[in-house]
């Protein structure tokens, strides 16, 4: 946000400056060539080795604690720390010092301030002095020591209320510079509020409870539906000292508006119950059930006053579908559906009613696109940031947030420099330490601006703050407690309040959005995937007895696929999209058409049979199986005509075969064309193709047929010997002839009997 404040300070009188800058320079005099010598950057040898750090960067001054933060009367201010000589001489008559003042008028002053590296004569103060030094016979190169220095308060010539420059700096002497000059020095910021204000600064801390996606679109076949993760990684964040649980524990202390993803709940909210987890290519259940209970009553309580704000399941990346998904049909669907699941998800887990009402696009960056996609799922307030709402009109001071942007939709515009305070490493002290002091010294210097006017400010800082990032922001906000030149606000009252009629309400056009925040957008082949996958679902669920196990699992998951977090891992986005639709298709494809061999059919008519195979663990219903003769003058089916059909209702895994009555006209091969339809003429799954040869008397019948003949054959041949030889027997004995001829057979059939006949008996009738 631009402030006149911050580019027309408002200071000592002219003549007064001068003086103390003569002064200063007066002092510094006999130093001052040393010391601008001392001030090069490190530079790199002929050899490419980088030159050890010289003047007054030879020693490194780190900050280990400051305590208070923000000291009052009487208080006795102790800073701590650790200084190091990264020169190659040692450092004699080494003296750690305090440098206070001069005060700082704005907030581009501290900036600026904030952005000095090297000691400067006639900018930076003296020092403090006396016996509030630390000191060290030597400091040899590479060694480090620890100081710490303690000085009351009235000591340190502290003026008028607002923010003061503190500097800790060493100085010493060299074998190459044997006078006492900086070596090193380290500046922070000291606020100065001896007592309450009359007119303090409404502000607005936004908590994030946000993480990376988890859960799979996969579910148990139980009642339960038990949820298949992923990876187990969230049970670190929601362990002790883990990201999350840092959130919850340092922020149920804190007043602060908790800004909250619905599917962060619900997934924790299943982690507590029993779920599993991928491991290869099976599940293993998952063992952190005490952790996510033990994190959801913790949140329960904190979030207990009720300032709780629900962003739509998922966390949708706003700007990615205002830019490439919103033309691509049915992504706007889904961003309202995710919105209206919101309330009720943080609702039945936490048991509190959070506002719905607000849209939260990545870093408040904001165009006429985003608004637009951001009001359509129902919000009617944006959470924008000041860098992207530039001011134009001059304004002496920082606006209130709340701010019209018309078609009834306001713009709560978050303070960029407040905002983005921790955003840095913050996993050393040294670091913790100074962006502590400058959120501090930013938000009296704001609340200094010329103006009595009471102005409610928003903090919108990054989605999901790292554990140093959230201690950090928990000290700064401890800092505030007294409430001496602030007080809190919760973001729904920031919202609705009266708004400064100056302020810009303009929202800037497309080509300010940042390119750096457009080129982490998902892409739109990602909008795509997902359309792709919701055909397929929608597909799929008409066919179902339950289909609501399928629906809820799988929305939840395309949800997902479109979160804010996904920026930065694009390969991770695919990935994720790539699992939920590949697992779709494999249910889709447990519903198919058995493959069979040719048919033949014998005869005018016949049946022929088509099996369907349901693989599911729930029945189908609202399928039509459709046959169809590609040569109906051929082989008709048994409406008369090309194609039949039937209706399709099968229990789950099991099978059902279908036949269709069809006549044939001529001789010859039909291809044949089975395919599975839902109930409004959609094709589902694949085709399935097969012959169908038609002939009257098939080669086994008339196989069977020559048999037969050949039997009767062999049978009247056999029947007809035996009576030549028995008549031919009969006429010699007639005749005396002598006795039976050995050579005349032995009878071979035995006495009748109405018994059947024995297993491989031959029987002549």
């Amino acid at each position: 946000m631009a402030e006149a404040a911050d580019i027309q300070e408002i200071g000592p009188s002219p003549a007064r400056r001068w003086l103390r800058r003569t002064a200063s320079l007066i002092i510094g005099a006999p130093l001052v060539a040393a010391l601008l010598a001392g001030t090069a950057a490190p530079a790199a040898s002929a050899g490419g080795t980088t030159r050890a750090p010289t003047g007054s960067e030879t020693v490194k001054v780190s900050l280990d604690s400051l305590a208070p933060s923000a000291p009052v009367k009487g208080d006795t201010l102790t800073v701590s720390g650790t200084v190091t000589n990264r020169g190659k001489e040692t450092i004699t008559q080494a003296e750690v010092d305090l440098r206070v003042g001069p005060k700082l008028y704005s907030r581009a002053s501290i900036d600026t301030a904030a952005k000095r590296t090297g000691y400067v004569p006639g900018t930076d103060p003296a020092p403090l002095g006396g016996k509030y030094t630390v000191k060290f016979a030597k400091l040899a190169a590479g060694i480090s020591q620890d100081f710490t220095l303690s000085v009351p308060v009235d000591k340190l010539g502290l003026g008028d209320d607002g923010v003061y420059q503190l500097g800790v700096s060493l100085s010493g002497q060299t074998s190459r510079a044997r006078y006492d000059h900086v070596l090193g020095i380290q500046r922070t910021f000291l606020p100065w509020q001896e007592e309450q204000r009359d007119s303090r600064t409404k502000i607005t801390y936004l908590w994030p409870l946000v993480a990376s996606a988890h859960v799979t679109a996969e579910t148990g076949s139980d009642d339960q539906q038990t949820p298949v993760f992923a990876d187990d990684e969230l049970a670190a964040e929601l362990a002790p000292g883990g990201r999350l649980e840092q959130l919850v524990s340092l922020g149920s202390q804190l007043p602060v508006t908790w800004v909250i993803d619905p599917d962060l709940l619900a997934t924790v909210d299943a982690m507590a119950r029993n779920y599993r987890v991928k491991s290869g290519d099976t599940t293993v259940a998952g063992k952190n059930q005490a952790v996510a209970k033990k994190w959801l009553a913790s949140l329960e309580a904190a979030v207990s006053d009720g300032k709780v704000v629900a962003l739509p399941f998922g966390d949708p990346d706003l700007a990615s579908i205002a830019h490439r998904g919103k033309n691509v049909s049915g992504t706007l669907s889904h961003l309202q559906t995710a919105t209206e699941v919101a309330g009720t998800t943080v609702e039945t887990i936490l048991h509190v009613k959070p506002s719905t009402d607000f849209a939260w696009p990545v870093d408040g960056a904001i165009d006429p696109s985003i608004v637009d996609v951001a009001t359509s799922a129902g919000a009617h307030k944006v959470i924008a940031r000041s860098d992207s709402l530039q001011e134009t009109g001059g304004l002496p001071y920082t606006p209130t947030a709340a701010r019209p942007i018309g078609g009834g939709t306001t713009a709560v515009v978050s303070d960029a420099r407040l905002s983005t305070a921790f955003q840095g490493n913050m996993s050393t002290a040294g670091n913790s330490i100074l962006a502590v002091q400058k959120f501090l010294a930013l938000t009296l210097a704001l609340t200094e601006q010329d103006t009595d006017t009471e102005r409610s400010i928003v903090v919108a800082p990054q989605r999901m703050p790292t554990v140093a990032q959230t201690q950090s922001m928990a000290s700064a906000l401890h800092a505030l407690d007294d409430e001496r030149w602030t007080q809190p606000l919760g973001l729904v009252d920031a919202a609705e309040a009266k708004p400064d009629a100056d302020a810009t309400t303009g929202v800037p056009g497309s080509s300010q959005y940042p390119k750096k925040l457009r080129s982490q957008e998902l892409p739109t082949q990602a909008f795509q995937d997902i359309k792709s996958t919701q055909v397929s679902l929608n597909d799929f669920q008409v066919i179902l007895t339950h289909p609501e196990r399928v629906v809820t699992p799988f929305g939840n998951a395309i949800n997902r696929s479109m979160s804010t977090s996904w920026r930065g891992s694009p390969l991770k986005a695919q990935q994720y999209r790539d699992s939920v639709r590949t697992y779709l298709q494999g249910l889709v494809n447990e519903v198919q058409l058995i493959s069979k061999s040719d048919v033949t059919l014998s005869g005018r008519s016949a049946t022929i049979p088509v099996t369907v195979q349901n693989r599911l663990l729930q029945g189908v219903d609202h399928l039509v199986l459709r046959l169809r003769s590609e040569n109906a003058t051929r082989l008709k089916l048994n409406n008369g005509g090309a194609v039949a059909e039937q209706p399709i209702r099968i229990a789950g895994g099991h099978s059902q075969s279908v036949k269709f009555d069809a006549d044939a006209n001529v001789n010859g091969q039909v291809q044949m064309t089975a395919q599975l339809y839902t109930e409004d003429g959609t094709p589902y799954g694949e085709e399935m193709t097969f012959t169908v040869k038609v002939s009257e008397l098939t080669p086994t019948v008339l196989l069977v047929i020559a048999g037969g003949l050949l039997l009767l054959v062999l049978a009247g041949i056999r029947m007809y010997t035996h009576r030549k030889r028995a008549n031919a027997g009969g006429a010699a004995g007639d005749n005396g002839s002598g006795p039976e001829q050995p050579s005349d057979p032995t009878p071979d059939t035995g006495p009748e009997s109405g018994a059947p006949s024995g297993p491989g008996e031959k029987v002549e009738r």
